[in-house]
């Protein structure tokens, strides 16, 4: 599933592409994928400019200036193409500009979601009403995860999995950051010193940084805008690396299920 940095990488890549230019075509292919496509989305869109592009967890914002947002979910195999040589039946959501551009929403799970909503009720869009901050920005200090972590006796890693602590975080990059962090991801998460937390916020940086710089993971359906796949896999330390050696040079890493989601973890440095 793409996870914050994919999306990430995703708005960038259609920025240049979209912002400041109006909307000449808008289709909807389908009436639904995950949920129903709103029915007004062709009337509200055509015409309308798109004024700026942004990212909220792992949605992607894109703003009018009729006071709009379109919010898009990638799912499970959602991808935006740029300039595709044709459609495909898994194009559910065809975008054409005012410059000439085409652009495609590729789902063909049918796992994302689209939503058009007033941009001033953004925050009260049922998904991000109780979102935690976002991974990246300044709001994530080690004080906040200490006082949201404070007494709970769940698993750090499943702690940061809950979208109310900490929004976008998936299971890819948590199991990064906690090996970057040495930190096992079975620890208490009340039982986490303000260093350890220190070390984990600094981590969940670097982590979600160098995926971006990377364009993201590209693990089976994932790719950039323009194509491109994410080659930030290459750089796994622990995640799908079961049974090799962890960098830091002292541990095989190891696998193990929880919930249906396979964590991955050193012995050696994580504790």
């Amino acid at each position: 599933m793409p996870e914050l940095p994919e999306v990430e990488t995703t708005v960038r890549g259609l920025r240049p592409v979209l912002e400041g230019r109006r909307l000449t075509r808008v289709e909807a292919r389908r009436a639904d994928l995950r949920r129903a496509i709103p029915v007004d989305l062709r009337q509200r869109l055509t015409g309308a400019i798109v004024i700026g592009l942004a990212r909220r967890a792992k949605y992607g914002l894109i703003d009018t200036d009729r006071g709009d947002t379109l919010i898009f979910h990638l799912g499970m195999s959602g991808r935006w193409r740029v300039d595709p040589d044709e459609l495909g039946k898994h194009d559910h959501l065809v975008l054409e500009t005012d410059a000439g551009r085409q652009l495609s929403l590729c789902d063909p799970r049918r796992f994302g979601s689209l939503d058009l909503i007033a941009t001033a009720e953004l925050a009260s869009f049922p998904a991000f009403a109780a979102l935690g901050p976002e991974p990246l920005g300044p709001d994530l200090t080690p004080a906040l995860l200490a006082g949201r972590l404070g007494g709970r006796s769940a698993p750090i890693k499943a702690m940061l999995l809950d979208q109310r602590i900490v929004a976008g975080l998936g299971n890819i990059y948590v199991c990064e950051a906690l090996n970057v962090a040495r930190i096992d991801p079975r620890a208490p998460a009340g039982s986490l010193s303000l260093a350890r937390l220190k070390r984990l916020v600094t981590a969940i940086h670097a982590v979600l940084e160098a995926a971006i710089d990377a364009g993201g993971s590209t693990l089976r359906d994932y790719a950039r805008p323009d194509g491109q796949l994410g080659y930030f896999s290459k750089q796994f330390r622990v995640y799908g690396r079961e049974g090799e050696r962890c960098p830091c040079g002292k541990g095989v890493v190891l696998r193990q299920v929880d919930a249906g989601r396979s964590t991955f973890r050193c012995p050696a440095c994580q504790r």
